[in-house]
């Protein structure tokens, strides 16, 4: 891995804050390279408040989507609240929903299915929004370039509001009204929103027509800071506020069905990271296994008993698909190896068979074994789909739209896109697609960097430090866990290797006078012999606590050593 330790900020900078503050300088550096540099910007980053939240009418057409849903209830009109199939779009379709139908019984809910229908707005859900005489569709996560089906629902009679946070193409749809932060035209103060967040702003614009309050609304917030979590938007300004008061909500009061997967897991506090690796992953397989359906039925649920058998069936398919994104894994870093592909600038594999529900994860996998953008691809219908990842720094959708002229669709993000083409565009797009890459990407990206916020020496490690650094969160991008270097650290001679095939380090690291700590690296068993050596190294980590036996200690959480 790249060592990268971050620019220190000057020393009187570092000193006027810890003043004002009156916190170590450790810590008033790692505010400062967050951006925080006086005592009312750290208030706001500590203190999290619900008043800090913008004014949802800021951003662009909140007043036409606001009239013409109430114009929709005053005439009894057929609602239907359409989402995509992962988490952003699921816990988007559960929200808005549940928030109406408090007041107004007309709402039904469409997910697209994954593999008849696709990503986004299909026909199909247009035609059952006809055949249910549904004259309004809210889109939420998806919609922002459906330019030909939001004209197929207007022939229908249907208007269509767009709700999405993905980028939008040159032409916007013709829909009623489009509420997207990352539209030219929007002024709203805040862009990085996430689907479900979106969808947020819409009810609160709502609410303050129903005469209700940002505290009345906090019920809702589990559900976006479930979708920030999983849809890897930054957890920065709003996002942090929504994150930290969802977390709360999930902790102390969750809706049903979050409380029926938390039983099944039994723990006890979770983290934004424990939304990320165990939540997430439940929520997100209802669509990759069966229905995304399934998902809003498990986080609408009225009754424990409902939620219990809804989080039991998730329960199954996310079992399942570990399996299936084990097998394809294996089966596309062996297609690389025997296409004799590892000196490319990109991984592009692809087998018709393999299950669209998990290429996404199966492109993720490849992109951390070999670090360059990579694409999975599937059949699916008469074409073929894809997932798409990238490696940080790299746009993989900017690279998208210099392959545009083989491709059918596609849509998404910097660092994850999905898209379609025909089969046999394959080739050429796939020759393209290295081309553009290998012209336009820093070669320095294609080697993993860990990034190092300060280098300390092990004594400066307590608990009062962890306690202060422990409110730094809920981490995420752009505000990510502190990761700290300590030079010259050695074993104290208990160094070994643990877990299956002795793949993770436990060790106990000292500088000459410091107590030892304890220390645990994933994947780096195979560092141990620089490690029992005897000779000093140098360590990255980031601080941890382990629980053992109802004891709490620090530990070091490694993530590289040289």
């Amino acid at each position: 891995m790249r060592w990268t330790v971050k620019p220190i900020p000057t020393q009187e900078t570092i000193d006027h804050l810890a003043k004002e503050l009156k916190v170590e300088n450790l810590i008033a550096q790692l505010l400062i390279q967050r951006g925080i540099t006086n005592y009312d910007e750290a208030k706001a980053f500590f203190r999290p408040e619900l008043s800090h939240l913008h004014d949802p009418y800021l951003m662009k057409d909140m007043d036409k989507a606001v009239v013409r849903i109430e114009h929709a209830m005053q005439e009894e009109e057929n609602i239907l609240i359409y989402g995509d199939y992962d988490v952003d779009g699921t816990t988007s379709v559960a929200l808005v929903s549940s928030f109406l139908l408090e007041f107004y019984p007309n709402v039904a809910t469409y997910i697209p299915d994954r593999y008849l229908e696709g990503y986004g707005i299909s026909f199909q859900g247009i035609d059952f929004a006809a055949d249910n005489d549904i004259s309004l569709i809210i889109a939420l996560d998806c919609g922002v370039k459906a330019l030909d089906q939001i004209a197929y629902a207007k022939q229908k009679g249907i208007d269509v509001i767009v709700c999405d946070h993905h980028r939008p193409g040159d032409t916007l749809p013709d829909a009623v009204a489009i509420l997207d932060p990352k539209q030219e035209a929007c002024p709203y103060p805040y862009k990085e929103l996430c689907g479900c967040g979106v969808g947020f702003k819409l009810i609160q614009a709502l609410g303050v027509r129903l005469g209700k309050t940002i505290h009345d609304l906090v019920p809702f917030l589990d559900l976006v800071a479930t979708a920030i979590a999983a849809d890897i938007v930054p957890i920065t300004g709003e996002n942090r506020v929504m994150a930290h008061y969802g977390l709360q909500v999930i902790n102390s009061n969750p809706r049903i069905g979050f409380k029926a997967i938390i039983d099944q897991i039994k723990k006890k506090e979770l983290t934004i990271t424990d939304v990320v690796f165990i939540i997430a992953p439940r929520i997100n397989a209802a669509g990759r296994m069966k229905h995304g359906q399934h998902a809003v039925e498990l986080l609408t649920a009225a009754d424990f008993l409902t939620a219990q058998r809804f989080a039991q069936e998730i329960e199954v398919f996310n079992a399942e698909r570990k399996t299936l994104d084990q097998e394809i894994t294996e089966e596309a870093l062996l297609q690389i190896q025997e296409n004799s592909e590892e000196d490319r600038f990109t991984s592009v594999v692809y087998k018709e068979n393999w299950h669209k529900g998990v290429i996404g994860i199966v492109a993720s996998r490849l992109t951390e074994t070999y670090y360059r953008p990579t694409l999975v691809f599937t059949k699916s219908g008469d074409k073929l789909a894809a997932s798409a990842r990238s490696v940080k720094g790299f746009d993989i959708y900017n690279a998208l739209e210099g392959c545009s002229d083989w491709l059918e669709q596609f849509g998404g993000h910097m660092y994850a896109a999905g898209l379609t083409l025909m089969e046999e565009q394959y080739e050429q797009f796939k020759t393209q697609f290295e081309k553009v890459v290998a012209e336009t990407i820093d070669p320095k990206l294609l080697q993993p960097e860990i990034t190092i916020d300060a280098k300390i020496n092990l004594d400066q490690i307590t608990p009062k430090l962890m306690r202060i650094l422990k409110q730094f969160a809920p981490f995420g991008p752009g505000n990510m866990t502190p990761i700290f270097m300590a030079e010259g650290v050695m074993d104290s001679g208990y160094a070994r290797g643990v877990g299956e095939d002795e793949k993770h380090l436990k060790c106990a690291l000292y500088q000459f006078g410091s107590a030892p700590i304890g220390a645990i690296g994933f994947n780096l068993g195979n560092k141990i012999d620089r490690v029992k050596n005897g000779k000093p190294f140098d360590a990255v980590f980031s601080l941890d606590e382990n629980e053992w036996n109802g004891a709490v200690s620090l530990q070091l959480k490694l993530r590289d050593i040289r």
